[in-house]
């Protein structure tokens, strides 16, 4: 009996006055909403959240227009905002080791708030060392200083002259603070000239008496010397006591800090040592310096006071509860942070000051979400990613290429403890690539969080998908929806879904046809949203992509493409393809042509000979040579060449949906009756001949019924297809119409003995105990066929030759 869709059949239609809203605004807001929708990927995402240590992050895998980054953020937001809020970290010089700077964390807010103190207090203290210098007090402790140095200079200087006037010399002391002996003769001094006139033995006298006298002297020399350092360091001890005073003064402020965290003590005391090291630097200048870099290096400013700074690298001030970050441009440096540098004079150079941070930095203590398609073309980010979960910290660094560049010279920045959750985002492809080709990822990635492209249509479900919808129209700030646009969406949803019983969960996609049709409401002046608006939006959109589809169905018009759509022929069968170009796909039918003759050759597929068949339609013809053995091949060799190939077709072809149609024509060649061009089959055939399904359906239904109409619809024409197919049928209103009119027709099949007996209108006849059909059956004349076929061939070669198909 052959059975005939009904429109019920055609669509899952959903009644507007089955809905428990008006409009949109009706919708309250469920929080659980989208979780409800996810119940795996949910479940994984909790379990991450319960989980501490760092290999339990998340893959979360789903297709595009899954909405999963915003799946992410839906659940991540309100567990971080729950959550305690992480530290500030800074980094500040290393006095010990300047190649290396510290890294410090302070409670969140703090960070800001010491480096501006900190730079305040660097430069109160700058500008009152030198006020401090200045005042009268510290003058006068340096005069009394330096008046008791002289005094005792004075007192030691005497000494040596009344010792000089007692041995016969007179002591003369230069501006350089050396001396010399001149010998006295009379009582007057003897110059240079008047010794060179004395006699000999004179001036041995008085030369070894003056050598003698020097060496006596020696002594006295180094006490005074000593007493001049022990001057200088009184002096610099007063300088330092009191720029001491100054700094103690100001780092006062810092009390709290310094008890509470050992590395602020740590920063500050060194920091007060430095200064005080380095007091020249705070006075002002008497002539230009030589250009020195914060290195020693000579070509840059001379600038120590970056010592001093402190480098806020994670602010996580203005966060109320833990972080959760999109890095939607994983480079090495977006990731991982960076050490810039700056160019003075033609040379680069770097400190504490450029060291930035990595979304990784910004993230820690909370969530980063990356996209895998985003991360996968820097795999130097990859693999600096999985080392600092790994190791549990994260390090800023120049990135090694392989000893590609030359390393200029920087610093190592100690690193920071890490404790975030990663949240990797992209297909299931993705996921088995990683999880196959690199074993870090596995033990690092060990939750999978795996979105789900549909659900059942249930009345709860379809609250819970307007639910969704709500939300996105009024975060979009559309329209209200009434009830008739709201049933739309959800009849929408199982047109995405191509399910009769399922709702398509890919809500970005329903957004974008929920903001066209508001634009079309705007346009029109309608105060809702309502069904008529959401069905124009939806031929808008096919307008705008379908060019394709025009033109290749003006070439069905013009008889450029041979598809017939009425009459009868041998060995032809109307097939149906679905072409995709770009995010659109449609059908279009082709023709299937058999040829049949007396040989060993087999069933040849010219598609695979001309190497446009793809491996599963190789095996869909492999299935229809099984068929005919076990259906006709138990009594008798099965000896026949053949052919069969899609007629017009230039582009490769892969998939088994029309072996169905593929196995039709072959029949029909076998037994030499006509099949109706006016139907066109799709599925695919198994060896037993159950006609199975396929996808595509709705596209192929339209594709033939667009050639169809376009030639005039005859009542006559229809399409065969899987019975199991029918709960994928979600087609649109023209089609509808034309089989509520009677003027096409949907036919499902479960065997393609049925499909046979639909398109040659003849029986097909079961296989009796004696293995012969009924006479005048389609499988008669094809067993007969066959028979024929079988003794006509020569012998010769048909052991080696029969089986090739």
């Amino acid at each position: 009996m052959i059975r005939h869709l009904t429109p019920k059949d055609l669509r899952a239609c959903c009644d507007p006055a089955s809905l428990p809203f008006d409009d949109s605004r009706d919708i309250p807001d469920d929080p659980t909403a989208l979780a409800r929708t996810q119940p795996r990927a949910h479940a994984a995402l909790t379990l991450a959240l319960t989980i501490g240590g760092r290999e339990y992050n998340i893959y979360l895998a789903g297709e595009p227009y899954m909405g999963r980054t915003h799946f992410a953020r839906s659940f991540l937001d309100p567990a971080a905002k729950a959550g305690p809020t992480p530290p500030d970290w800074l980094y500040v010089h290393n006095f010990d080791d300047p190649d290396r700077p510290r890294a410090i964390s302070l409670p969140p807010g703090q960070g800001r708030g010491f480096k501006t103190a900190l730079a305040k207090a660097v430069a109160d203290i700058r500008e009152e060392i030198p006020a401090r210098f200045e005042r009268e007090a510290y003058l006068a402790e340096k005069q009394t200083l330096m008046r008791g140095y002289n005094a005792d200079r004075e007192t030691m200087l005497e000494e040596m002259e009344e010792r000089a006037k007692g041995e016969g010399y007179s002591l003369f002391i230069d501006d350089q603070g050396a001396f010399t002996l001149y010998p006295l003769l009379e009582g007057k001094v003897v110059s240079d000239e008047e010794f060179e006139r004395l006699e000999p033995e004179l001036k041995k006298t008085l030369k070894a008496k003056g050598d003698r006298l020097l060496e006596e002297m020696g002594s006295a020399l180094r006490r005074l010397s000593k007493e001049e350092r022990g001057y200088r360091d009184r002096e610099k001890d007063l300088e330092r006591a009191t720029a001491g005073e100054v700094c103690d003064a100001q780092l006062a402020q810092f009390a709290e800090l310094r008890a509470a965290f050992p590395a602020i003590e740590q920063f500050l005391t060194a920091m007060r040592t430095d200064m005080l090291e380095n007091l020249d630097a705070f006075m002002p200048p008497t002539v230009p310096a030589a250009p020195v870099s914060p290195h020693g290096e000579p070509g840059y400013p001379d600038d120590v006071f970056y010592r001093y700074e402190a480098n806020l690298f994670v602010d996580n001030g203005q966060l109320s509860g833990a972080p959760v970050i999109v890095e939607d441009h994983p480079t090495y440096f977006n990731l991982m942070g960076c050490i810039e540098r700056e160019s003075e004079m033609g040379a680069l150079y770097t400190d504490f000051t450029l060291i930035k941070a990595g979304s990784l930095h910004r993230a820690n203590g909370g969530f980063l979400i990356i996209r895998v398609d985003d991360l996968s073309a820097n795999p130097g980010a990859w693999d600096s990613l999985l080392r600092a979960l790994r190791s549990g910290q994260a390090r800023v660094e120049d990135p090694a290429e392989g000893g590609e560049h030359v390393r200029t010279r920087t610093i190592e920045p100690e690193p920071v403890p890490l404790d975030l959750k990663v949240v990797l985002v992209g297909p299931d492809e993705a996921y088995e690539l990683l999880l196959y080709n690199d074993e870090r990822f596995g033990k690092l990635f060990k939750l999978k969080a795996h979105l789900q492209e549909t659900m059942p249509r249930t009345p709860d479900n379809v609250v819970i998908y307007l639910t969704l919808a709500a939300r996105a129209i009024r975060d979009a700030g559309l329209l209200p929806f009434d009830r008739s646009a709201l049933a739309g969406l959800v009849e929408y949803a199982s047109v995405a879904a191509e399910d009769q019983s399922r709702l398509s969960l890919k809500i970005p996609m329903a957004r974008e046809v929920m903001i066209e049709a508001d634009a079309l409401a705007r346009r029109a002046g309608a105060p809702l949203v309502a069904a008529d608006h959401l069905a124009l939006a939806r031929k808008a959109r096919e307008f705008r992509v379908n060019l394709f589809e025009e033109e290749y169905l003006e070439e069905y018009d013009r008889q450029m493409i041979k598809v017939a759509t009425c009459g009868e022929a041998v060995g032809r069968a109307n097939g149906l393809s679905v072409r995709m170009f770009g995010d659109y796909a449609f059908g279009l039918p082709h023709q299937i042509a058999c040829t049949v003759g007396v040989g060993h050759g087999g069933i040849l597929d010219l598609e695979r000979e001309a190497e446009l068949g793809g491996p599963i339609h190789t095996k869909g013809m492999m299935i229809l040579k099984s068929y005919l053995i076990g259906r006709f091949a138990q009594d008798k060799p099965l000896v026949m060449t053949g052919s069969l190939c899609f007629e017009q077709n230039y582009a490769a072809v892969e998939g088994d949906s029309a072996s169905g149609a593929e196995l039709a024509a072959l029949l029909s060649a076998l037994a030499e009756r006509p099949l109706k061009l006016c139907y066109a089959m799709t599925g695919a055939v198994s060896q037993s001949g159950a006609i199975l399904a396929v996808g595509g359906l709705n596209e192929k239904i339209r594709g033939f019924f667009a050639v169809c109409r376009r030639r005039g619809l005859t009542g006559e024409q229809g399409v065969v297809l899987p019975a199991d197919n029918v709960v994928n049928l979600m087609l649109d209103d023209e089609v509808t119409a034309a089989v509520a009119a009677g003027q096409f027709h949907i036919h499902p099949v479960t065997t393609i003995e049925e499909a046979m007996e639909i398109l040659t209108g003849l029986p097909v006849g079961k296989q009796g105990d004696d293995g012969k059909f009924p006479t005048g059956s389609l499988y008669a004349l094809v067993d007969e066929r066959l028979a024929r076929l079988a003794r006509l061939a020569p012998m010769s070669g048909f052991v080696s030759q029969a089986g090739q198909g």
